[in-house]
């Protein structure tokens, strides 16, 4: 089955067109269903392809050579989406030239030019990020906001929930995944006063695809309690980079530990098929891939330092989500809830 194609930013990331080259190319070795229009320099993107001819036929290329740098702030950026590779992969989303677009780029110019150009959804005040993270489960917890957003009333809690609810359901086929609260504690009476009214709002609606679990605390997030975590983009921010310097703080002390002496490296040796997995799971390029949810269209932004196996997976999940039809779900679950006069207060909800 072919899929509409995915417009790729070529010049984003810190290594720009050879890096999202070769994930694509990697991503049409493993899927030979996606199709790509690639948006940069011609001249670069066609000296790449040589190394990648089975791309090269499953391509298009879009000549752009303007480039938002990474430390550009997103108003300047925005006056030039029309002539930057940002802006135009955007852009063939909007014109429906590709069904999403991926872009290793700055991610505050790409949310400005994703929502300029796309729009929100009806009933969605404001977009959010959403990711995957690991868990002890087998299965990825999605959590957002993960920083589009500083602040955060009510409203945007329960969109969120709702959003981040209908891409769990893609990314587990659970008819209902569970959603929680980011909080300091899990006792009810805890939080702001926009954390406890988001929660009365999820308590007390009724018909949606998900089931509503209370709070969570930071060190749990990546228990593989809940399927969905959902926060204020600060709060997701921070509870964020906490997780990936853990992460490198647990695989440099390993490293560290493994060798500081021959008994240590003899001992490496012995548990290299446990540290393999370790670093395997820990790994960002495994789970790269944010997705700009509350859009009229699917964004993926890659890590700016993502390998090309980072790349292809953000290719495949910008895929998986059109594949899904993560939009029509959204606005579904929208409708059930009665689009922005909010959820009803009257029945039981699952608390």
């Amino acid at each position: 089955m072919s899929l509409p194609r995915i417009a790729v930013d070529a010049m984003g990331g810190d290594e720009g067109v050879r890096v999202m080259v070769e994930g694509a190319a990697l991503a049409r070795r493993r899927h030979d269903r996606f199709k790509f229009l690639l948006v940069g320099d011609e001249r670069r993107i066609k000296a790449a392809l040589d190394n990648h001819p089975g791309l090269g036929g499953a391509s298009e290329i879009l000549h752009c050579d303007d480039v938002v740098a990474g430390d550009e702030q997103p108003s300047k950026a925005l006056r030039r989406a029309r002539s930057t590779s940002m802006g135009l992969a955007v852009d063939a989303v909007k014109r429906g030239d590709a069904g999403a677009a991926v872009s290793s780029g700055n991610t505050g110019a790409l949310m400005a030019m994703s929502k300029l150009a796309l729009r929100t959804m009806p009933g969605i005040d404001r977009p959010a990020l959403a990711a995957l993270l690991p868990t002890l489960k087998e299965e990825d917890v999605v959590m957002l906001d993960l920083g589009a957003n500083r602040e955060c009333d009510a409203s945007n809690l329960v969109q969120f929930a709702i959003m981040g609810a209908a891409y769990s359901r893609i990314v587990t086929g659970k008819a209902a995944p569970t959603v929680r609260l980011l909080n300091i504690g899990t006792e009810e009476n805890k939080g702001t006063e926009d954390l406890q009214d988001a929660a009365a709002q999820l308590r007390a609606a009724t018909g949606l695809a998900l089931q509503f679990d209370g709070f969570t605390e930071a060190d749990k997030i990546n228990r593989g309690e809940v399927d969905v975590v959902v926060t204020d983009g600060f709060s997701g921010n921070i509870a964020l980079k906490a997780i990936e310097g853990a992460a490198r703080f647990v695989t440099d002390l390993l490293r560290s530990a493994f060798t500081s002496s021959v008994r240590s490296k003899i001992g490496f040796l012995v548990s290299r098929p446990a540290t393999e997995l370790l670093k395997h799971h820990l790994d960002p390029n495994n789970h790269n891939g944010a997705v700009f949810l509350g859009l009229n269209g699917v964004v993926v932004k890659s890590h700016g330092s993502a390998n090309a196996a980072g790349v292809a997976n953000a290719v495949a999940v910008a895929a998986r989500l059109l594949e899904n039809d993560l939009i029509d779900r959204i606005a579904a679950d929208l409708a059930e809830l009665g689009g922005r006069h909010g959820p009803s207060t009257s029945g039981t909800g699952k608390g």
